[in-house]
């Protein structure tokens, strides 16, 4: 399995999780984006999140599946 790698830009202070899995085309949906949180497919910092609206902060380093971003 192939690893992907995105850097993702977020404007203002933060990006909510469920606002980043949507923006990159990962979750069509809302609850497509809430499903994928509630199933543990997401790790933040090497951790798994849970929180579906958690604050995501420049710096930071997510994996959905099987895609890394770079938060900047």
């Amino acid at each position: 399995m192939s690893s992907n790698r995105e850097e993702f830009k977020i404007e203002g202070e933060y990006i909510e999780l469920i606002q980043l899995i949507k923006a990159l085309g990962i979750a069509q949906t809302g609850g497509h984006a809430k499903m994928i949180v509630d199933e543990g497919l997401v790790k933040r910092e090497g951790e798994r999140e849970y929180r579906r609206r958690a604050k995501l902060r420049p710096g930071e380093t997510v994996v959905i599946h099987d895609t890394t971003v770079e938060l900047s």
